[in-house]
């Protein structure tokens, strides 16, 4: 049996759909609505039951505080030894993202797999084109603004990443003991993805941007550094690809991966206010 966690998000949604038609998936959400649901709250230990669970298909368990994080990985982790669980797929964060704040909780729960009982496979996913039509959003006259200097991001279709975790966790035994790294093969910068929208990139400083996010309200406390981070490290040009010794995302794809720049033009006009 494989389960998947977090199937009610976006990455799991898209997961499940790779994996349809099989009789061996169940979802894992916090709010089951069928028998081919499990209850799976990362925040309530006593519902990580993982009786019968060959594979685990462990997805970030979302944004949070490190211990926050940390504790509900912990929870997964220890359930699923409990339970006998065989192998455990992680999707973690790229190589070249240690430079994000976030990076840390991914690099403990790294730690954590390799030096437990279980056998499993880590795929670093790299950053989504779709997180990065969020983050460099042109306004209304059309300007991106977002404070990614010269800076490129190597964004890869979260699709492309839903579709190699299926394939992982459909044969985890020919993927024990491998860290895959998982990044576009096209790095994107500000002023080609205002050309991709008929727009232009002025950019602005990690301060005006930090001030807009703060001013908007809605973003919790910790939710502000981890976007400055993002648009520091992608400016600094850490996370243009080139650290990335061997990406295997066209390998585990089996084909060309889908165009960053076309995802991230279709997130941007789905975002798009309708008349």
């Amino acid at each position: 049996m494989i389960l998947i966690t977090g199937a009610g998000g976006a990455l799991g949604h898209l997961i499940a759909g790779e994996l349809a038609g099989r009789d061996d998936v169940v979802l894992g959400t916090r709010t089951p609505r069928s028998t081919a649901e499990r209850r799976v709250d990362f925040d309530d230990p006593s519902s990580l039951d993982f009786t019968g669970v060959d594979t685990l298909l462990l997805i970030s368990a979302g944004y949070g505080e490190d211990d926050v994080v940390i504790a509900r990985h912990d929870a997964a982790i220890s359930a699923a030894e409990r339970a006998g669980v065989r192998h455990i797929v992680y999707t973690s964060l790229s190589g070249d993202g240690d430079h994000l704040t976030y990076a840390l909780a991914h690099r403990w729960t790294e730690r954590r797999l390799a030096h437990g009982p279980l056998t499993w496979t880590i795929l670093r996913n790299g950053l989504y084109a779709e997180f990065l039509a969020g983050i460099a959003a042109p306004g209304p006259d059309g300007t991106i603004a977002a404070p990614l200097g010269a800076g490129r991001l190597a964004a890869v279709a979260r699709a492309d990443l839903a579709a190699v975790a299926a394939r992982v966790a459909a044969e985890p035994e020919r993927h024990a003991g491998r860290v895959y790294e998982l990044v576009g093969e096209r790095a994107l910068g500000g002023a080609e993805l205002a050309d991709a929208i008929g727009g232009s990139y002025e950019p602005g400083s990690l301060g005006a941007a930090r001030e807009a996010i703060t001013a908007a309200g809605g973003a919790l406390p910790y939710q502000v550094p981890m976007l400055v981070s993002t648009y520091s490290a992608i400016a600094g040009g850490f996370l243009d690809g080139t650290a990335i010794e061997d990406n295997a995302l066209r390998t585990l794809l089996g084909r060309e991966p889908r165009p960053a720049l076309e995802v991230y033009k279709a997130a941007v006009a789905a975002a798009l206010p309708t008349a």
